[in-house]
């Protein structure tokens, strides 16, 4: 699936596979278009950089995800998506668009999904590479589908693994867990496909038969975890709670729920290095690591090798053998409830909270003036007891800093103070 542009694209630092040039192609400094798969895709600004340390383009991008279209319509396409959008670059927090834009090219299908909320969404279904550059387009750098085909909204086709590391967990602990995950999954009648997340984790996928319903999935999933603790004790955690998990690799079974997305493969993390989330072979596991994957070694990995996850659509499994030892495992353990008749938990560990903010960058400046107020307590901490906590709002990100004091002796846990910081995502909202 071809696509043309006027002039060749540069990945530094190594070029591009191959040429995609069509003198035909119309451009100027505010547009250019694309000739993909017979549609013609617009993009917009096409030299303004979204990654300033590689260099890369709007239309770099764009080329990107049209070179690498059979791979990320193998994890993305048919499955209505949330549109992450960074329009105002990497240095500011993205804003999660569920609803597709008004007057979308015909190329793009949608379909509406209804949450447990009451509320619906009718989202983008990308079925094409130029969906791809569309979106790309839009400012979306990662793509974050469903676990649902866009033909049947209410059985997944796929149980997503999230290992998920801890402050102060190293990559060969996320890969002693990856393995046991491969053994608990073919215990249980189940292939797993690993790839890295594009960040500090990894991802295992798992196609099923659209047979279950969410809260089947999410079970077998939570089973997994629970069992996968099981099996690695201490390395592995299925807790829920982040201030309870220690320096272990969490393995997210949450990311099964309905509401949920994960970024897919091939998708453009939005870290300077332009990192990719990028399949991987389970002999590679071992040996490689996540920054080694970025916009122009994914391009020629792809041109070299294709996709590795070409297979995942014909190891479809049942989800019968976790479902049976989530019977046998009984119901997980829950927390006790607060005592004030509102059905919060209580959580089992000394935690103050430090601070909300709407960014990242003030939510870490929270924390390191915190410790600074209170040295002593923050010399005891562990990694793990500074929890900065990526928080959903209503169609953007903000953060929750708390601090776990449990290895700072009782007789001198600092008190709960005023929060350094008390951004409200929901200020001036219904």
């Amino acid at each position: 699936m071809p696509c043309f542009l006027i002039n060749p694209p540069t990945f530094p630092p190594n070029p591009a596979p191959r040429d995609y040039r069509d003198p035909m192609a119309t451009s100027s400094k505010s547009e250019t278009f694309l000739e993909v798969d017979g549609h013609e895709v617009r993009i917009s600004h096409p030299d303004k950089i979204v990654f300033p340390e590689p260099g890369l383009t709007k239309l770099d991008l764009a080329h990107y995800y049209v070179a690498v279209a059979d791979g990320a319509l193998r994890g993305a396409g048919g499955r209505p998506m949330v549109l992450k959008r960074f329009v105002k670059g990497l240095s500011q927090e993205p804003f999660f668009q569920k609803r597709v834009p008004d007057g979308h090219p015909d190329y793009i299908d949608t379909a509406t999904l209804h949450y447990a909320s009451g509320t619906s969404a009718e989202e983008a279904v990308l079925r094409n590479a130029a969906g791809l550059a569309w979106v790309s387009n839009l400012g979306c750098l990662d793509l974050n589908p469903h676990a649902v085909r866009a033909e049947d909204l209410e059985h997944p086709d796929e149980l997503r693994v999230d290992l998920d590391p801890m402050p102060g967990v190293d990559w060969s602990q996320i890969v002693d867990v990856a393995f046991v995950v491969r053994d608990v999954l073919d215990d249980h009648g189940l292939v797993g496909w690993p790839k890295t997340s594009g960040s500090r984790g990894l991802h295992i996928l798992v196609r099923i038969a659209p047979r279950w319903s969410f809260t089947d999935v999410r079970l077998a999933a939570e089973t997994l975890a629970r069992e996968i603790e099981n099996r690695a004790p201490g390395l592995a955690t299925a807790r829920w709670w982040k201030e309870e998990r220690g320096e272990s690799v969490f393995v997210d079974f949450n990311q099964n729920a309905k509401d949920r997305t994960v970024a897919s493969a091939y998708s453009v993390r939005p870290l300077p290095d332009a990192r990719v989330s990028t399949p991987l072979d389970w002999n590679e596991v071992r040996t490689r690591r996540p920054d080694e994957f970025t916009v122009p070694t994914v391009l020629h990995r792809f041109a070299e090798r294709g996709d590795l996850h070409e297979g995942i659509d014909d190891a479809i499994g049942s989800l019968d053998a976790l479902l049976a030892l989530a019977d046998r495992l009984g119901p997980a353990e829950k927390p006790p409830p607060t005592g004030d008749g509102a059905g919060r938990r209580a959580s089992t560990m000394p935690l103050i909270e430090v601070a909300r903010t709407k960014t990242k960058p003030e939510a870490l400046a929270a924390l390191e003036r915190w410790k600074a107020e209170h040295p002593d307590a923050a010399a005891d901490l562990h990694p793990a007891d500074e929890l900065v906590d990526g928080m959903r709002g209503s169609s953007s990100q903000w953060y929750r800093v708390r601090i776990n004091l449990q290895h700072v002796a009782e007789a001198e846990r600092p008190e709960q103070e005023a929060l350094i910081a008390d951004y409200d995502p929901w200020a001036g909202r219904a």
